[in-house]
């Protein structure tokens, strides 16, 4: 009981100490050099409605894919392909890589495993930077080439190594993403 109050004493006298003396004339100072930004200072319009409309035809996708509709889920991410962005926007790359790396689980699950691995190569090659989109770009690849393997096996002997080359290029793929996320993740430390 005794640290409480103390603990309060302490409290209240370092409250006391943070404001001036009340009754006397305050000179308030000059004004504050810095002033609070107004969203249109920083936020490029375009920038908000293309990330807007990316975010909605992702939904709609979502929706469809909840109703077992996959054609037009499929339909819903490839407008995000075709959205306009300011002229090098980062996010830009960020969302197509994004939309590109569902949309090619849409494919895969539809059996169109080389459009999907189309997609996704097309994201791959497109990509600016590395960034937790482009790995997980690779996180599909390897997912891809895992359901290749599979099939491969499934057709039987003759088509042996075929499935472990797909097996081999899954893991390929999947330390690709391993080696993207531990760079992203050294540099998000060193800059704390």
């Amino acid at each position: 009981m005794t640290y409480v109050i103390r603990g309060l004493g302490l409290v209240m006298v370092a409250a006391l100490a943070a404001f001036p003396a009340c009754g006397g004339e305050h000179d308030p100072g000059p004004p504050p050099s810095t002033r609070v930004a107004d969203p249109s200072d920083v936020i490029d319009h375009g920038l908000m409605i293309a990330l807007a409309q990316a975010k909605n035809f992702h939904h709609k996708a979502k929706v469809y894919m909840t109703d077992g509709n996959l054609t037009a889920a499929t339909a819903s991410v490839r407008q995000i392909l075709s959205l306009a962005f300011p002229k090098g926007a980062p996010e830009a790359d960020d969302v197509r890589n994004d939309a590109r790396a569902l949309l090619a689980k849409l494919l895969m699950s539809q059996g169109q495993l080389d459009e999907a691995m189309r997609t996704i190569d097309e994201g791959l090659a497109a990509s600016q930077r590395e960034s937790f989109f482009v790995a997980n770009l690779y996180t599909v690849q390897g997912e891809l080439h895992e359901t290749r393997a599979a099939a491969f096996d499934a057709a039987g002997d003759s088509v042996k190594p075929s499935a472990e080359a797909e097996r081999r290029a899954a893991i390929r793929s999947y330390d690709m993403s391993i080696q993207i996320n531990e760079r992203l993740q050294k540099k998000l430390l060193e800059e704390r």
